[in-house]
């Protein structure tokens, strides 16, 4: 079994070894938690291509010892244009090609506030340092991973036809073999843009004039109006007091409050063993319990119809703890959300530490590359309805629900936790998993590594079961069963199903622990 990677000097994780070693290699060279995540976003854009792109969105808390944690929404809105008329004749948002990428997208704005509400910490590094990884690897190719592979192969029929994907994601127009090197021109051009010309191009520079034309030309409602008009926001996080720590996380239009629900409930439950009957069946079943409130709740932030925070409250947690039957499952035939992303986190020599997400929602987003950019499109807008009187109504200007969010955890004898994962409905569901078994005794690693499970959507499939890993024991499993839970086994043991997690630690005497996860590609780098 894999053990926790320790550090004293500055400790990354990702879920690709290359973004993972840009990270790490600001930190040698003296940069910020926040200096050596650009860099690693900027990378992971590049060499995961099939997870997240800079025509994605992003979301980020960053937390600085002694102060309160800061949180960042660099989520676009929908387009001016994109509105039910624009949409006529569909009876929703198609989920693939032009027509899905109707929101800005965000997260290189969310790079450069980053890097502004910290530039007090140090003297800065310059982008064209912190971007040049990203840049080479574009321009030398990256080596095609087991998991792009497999996705472009399963994801070609739905991807093959939307412009730009076939262009640049196959290879003689066939999808890529893992192991294959596959070069992203275009994309290094842009890169390079953006660290001679500044991070603003992209949405206010001839980046944004030559990508609004793309998106005009191929049928998208964005305009270049859309990219001029955006700025990420410094927001105020959502947070909960379990125990010995406080745990944040992003407030709507994101599933943050989902995550921290989870483990506020649970936390009522008194639940001591880990890996136990209980352990688990109590965490499914308070995701269930937070799953209903934010489907009810989670949306633009301006049409939230209750406080988010408000439902965070001791006594509210209690009431929805005590819906929790110990013995019995609760009938689940709630959708599932899909959705793919990149999870990072960073703590440096000083302790501060970041949570970062970053996403194209669906694997490959729109499928749309825009060919004087080569950036690719997400698809996060097709989480509108049609419907105007659904909670998610699409109007011009609105904020998407967004599965994304980072998880930061600070506890009152100094350390700091930074935590999270990709994996659409399962992001709350792995982040419970993870800090519940740390609470209850599990290193970092091992809380990664343990087997998970899954309440609603796989990968390439919806449905409403409880997946389970095949490690889980017999027994447990058949508990689960007689409990009432519609339980499918998996045919692995460790599963791309579960997402890609990671954890970076800080204890009180500055030694750092970090973990990443054996379904990945990833690692942890340490200095």
């Amino acid at each position: 079994m894999l053990k926790s990677t320790y550090a004293t000097g500055g400790l990354f994780v990702a879920p690709h070894h290359l973004a993972a070693q840009a990270g790490r290699d600001v930190l040698e060279a003296g940069g910020s938690a926040v200096e050596a995540m650009v860099a690693a976003a900027a990378t992971i854009a590049v060499v995961y291509p099939h997870m997240n792109a800079i025509g994605g969105d992003g979301f980020w808390l960053i937390h600085e010892p002694g102060k309160q944690p800061i949180a960042i929404d660099a989520c676009g809105s929908s387009a001016a244009l994109a509105d039910r008329d624009f949409y006529a004749g569909h009876t929703q948002i198609p989920s693939r090609g032009p027509l899905a990428a109707l929101t800005v997208a965000g997260t290189v704005g969310g790079w450069a506030e980053a890097l502004a509400r910290t530039a007090h910490w140090q003297p800065q590094r310059a982008l064209p340092e912190l971007l040049a990884d990203a840049i080479g690897h574009a321009r030398r190719g990256i080596v095609v991973s087991r998991s792009q592979a497999q996705l472009t192969r399963a994801k070609l029929a739905e991807l093959h036809d939307v412009p730009g994907f076939a262009e640049v994601y196959l290879l003689d127009g066939q999808p890529p073999r893992e192991g294959e090197l596959l070069r992203q021109p275009a994309l290094a051009d842009t890169l390079q843009r953006l660290a001679d010309a500044g991070l603003d191009d992209f949405y206010r520079g001839e980046l944004a004039e030559r990508m609004a034309a793309d998106l005009k030309r191929l049928g998208s409602p964005l305009r270049l109006a859309d990219l001029q008009g955006y700025r990420a926001r410094v927001v105020e996080p959502l947070s909960v007091r379990l125990g010995d720590a406080t745990l944040y996380n992003m407030p709507p239009p994101t599933q943050g409050l989902a995550s921290l629900l989870i483990l506020g409930i649970f936390e009522k439950l008194g639940i001591e063993q880990a890996e136990s009957f209980a352990h688990v069946h109590g965490l499914v079943e308070s995701t269930k319990q937070a799953f209903l409130i934010r489907d009810r709740v989670v949306t633009d932030p301006h049409r939230v119809p209750e406080d988010p925070q408000s439902l965070l409250a001791d006594a509210n947690l209690q009431r929805l703890a005590d819906r929790v039957d110990p013995r019995q499952a609760l009938a689940w035939p709630q959708p599932a959300q899909p959705g793919d992303t990149i999870w990072m986190g960073c703590i440096d020599a000083e302790g501060r530490a970041v949570s970062f997400i970053q996403s194209v929602y669906w694997e490959f987003g729109s499928g749309v590359v825009l060919p004087s950019t080569g950036v690719a499109w997400q698809n996060r807008g097709i989480s509108f309805s049609l419907d105007p009187t659904a909670l998610q109504a699409l109007e011009p200007g609105r904020k998407p629900f967004h599965t994304l969010n980072p998880a930061l955890a600070l506890f009152d004898d100094g350390r700091t936790l930074s935590y999270g994962t990709m994996g659409g409905e399962g992001q709350p569901q792995t982040q419970a998993a993870i800090f519940s078994r740390y609470r209850l005794g599990s290193d970092l690693q091992a809380a990664v590594s343990a087997p998970r499970w899954l309440l609603g959507r796989t990968w390439g499939d919806v449905s409403t079961t409880l997946k389970l890993e095949s490690r889980f024991p017999a027994e447990l499993v058949e508990r689960l069963r007689q409990a009432g839970h519609v339980v499918e086994v998996l045919d692995e043991a460790f599963s791309d199903t579960m997402g890609h997690a990671g954890a970076v630690l800080r204890r009180p005497d500055g030694v750092l622990e970090g973990a990443a996860d054996p379904r990945s590609d990833g690692s942890v780098c340490g200095l």
